[in-house]
Formats: C-alpha cells, structure tokens, sequence
C-alpha cells in the first residue's frame, strides 16, 4: 500500500521549538519498519519555521513574513540533516520536495511532480515533502501541510493518508477543555455536524487545526482515498493503520 504520512509541528517539536529527539527518532523507525514490511511511504513534514526559530535562539514564531522565510530556510536545512540521519540508519534513502501551490494548480508543473514522485517511489526512496515557505507568498501558498498532504496523497494515488496530531482524533468536543468529549470512530460523510467541530490551530508554532484537518479530509473522501487522524505521541499508531485497524478518526473514501 502506498501511504502518504503528514506530521505536525506539534508532534517534532517542542513549545520552545527545539526538536522532540525522541518523538522524531520513533517516527523514523516506525516508517522505516512500515516501509520494510512492503509499503510506500510518502513523508510530509511540517517543521521547519519552528527549528529555524529554535536554532536562532528567538523568542516565538515570527509574525512578518520575510524572518518567517528565514526561519524556513535555517530550519528547512536542519529538518532534512535530521530526517536524513535517522532514516539512513536503517538503511532507507529520503529525497527533499518543497513545494508551493502553484506546483500544484499548474498543469504542466504538477505534472512534473508526479512524474518525479513516481520515480522516486520506484526506486524504493521515501520523500519528504513541506511547502517551500521560503518563496511561498500569499498567493502562491497552499496555506497549511495538512490540504497539501490530502493534495500530494491524491496526486500520488496514495490509498492512504495518516496525518499525525496532537490530538488523538476528531472528538464531539475539544477534549482539553471538556472531560465528556467522545472520539469519532468512523466518518463516512462531511456534515455540517462534523464540519461545526473543527476549530483554531492548536499550538503557537504550528498553522494547522481540525479545521484544515477536516478540509483534508474532503480532498481525501472525494478522491477515493482513505484520511486518519491520529496521535503523533505515538507513532506505533501507524501500525495499525497501515494493517486497517481502528485507530484515532478514519475518514472513509468516495470509492466508485
């Protein structure tokens, strides 16, 4: 199965925006251990404007948009050192992808992408895709990794997409802040009721939310093809998706 894996910043780093060492090495060997066992793995990450401010030692995340570029390119660098360490030590190739939205609504551009994903996927490489913040302006971003994952997953014709949170699921309520909050199974059909429950971006670093999750998920469903939310403080959660089980929210596909 081919199975595309987007991870948040929540999940990488930690509020200060130091990497999470033993969240990332986790991640790593899990992928790598899904990988071995016969699937494709399509990595994209979020990240790299939160280690760029960690490494420069700021305060928070900027707010103007060109230290935000420059976040992006310190931080892209050290992302990729890190994935590339780890994943070559179980004995797995990454290759980097940095995209912007015009990659994708470009007819001939996209279909660059694809080609290049496939050949890649052919020689048994995972890549690792994130949006190129460092040229990415307003009119030419996707916005968030979650839509450009539920895009790269169906561009790739992956039956999968894992996206990896800090929250375990999609939940009748906002289970931080109320304790009778129930976690949603299954979701077959976007309706207004699901979609009321999205809500903000959950953390200082990062730009997603349930929102962006849940507009993902429409991408995935129309498509055909399969979304779990789950929780990325544990990345064995991925064996279970990866073997159908239930785990975190699965959103099911349109099939034909």
């Amino acid at each position: 199965m081919r199975i595309a894996v987007k991870v948040g910043t929540s999940t990488l780093t930690y509020g200060t925006g130091r990497i999470n060492i033993r969240h990332v090495e986790s991640l790593c060997k899990v992928l790598s251990d899904v990988k071995n066992a016969g699937h494709e793995i399509i990595l994209v990450s979020s990240g790299a404007i939160a280690l760029g401010v960690g490494k420069m030692n700021l305060p928070s995340r900027p707010e103007d948009m060109p230290t935000k570029q420059a976040m992006a390119a310190v931080g892209q660098c050290e992302l990729m050192y890190i994935y590339d360490k780890l994943f070559s030590e179980y004995h797995h190739t990454t290759a980097q992808i940095l995209l912007t939205g015009d990659d994708l609504r470009d007819e001939k551009r996209h279909q660059n992408f694809i080609n290049t994903m496939r050949r890649l996927l052919e020689f048994g490489v995972i890549p690792v895709i994130n949006e190129n913040d460092t040229v990415a302006t307003e009119e030419a971003a996707v916005g968030d990794n979650d839509t450009l994952s539920a895009l790269v997953a169906v561009s790739t014709g992956a039956e999968l997409l894992v996206i990896l949170s800090d929250i375990e699921g999609l939940y009748t309520a906002d289970p931080r802040r109320d304790r009778n909050a129930e976690l949603v199974d299954e979701v077959r059909e976007l309706t207004p009721e699901i979609l009321a429950l999205g809500g903000g971006k959950g953390t200082a670093f990062g730009t997603g939310g349930m929102a962006t999750k849940l507009t993902a998920a429409g991408i995935c469903m129309e498509a055909g093809t399969d979304m779990i939310i789950a929780s990325g403080d544990r990345p064995e959660n991925l064996y279970d998706a990866a073997d159908g089980k239930r785990v975190g929210t699965r959103f099911i596909g349109r099939k034909s």
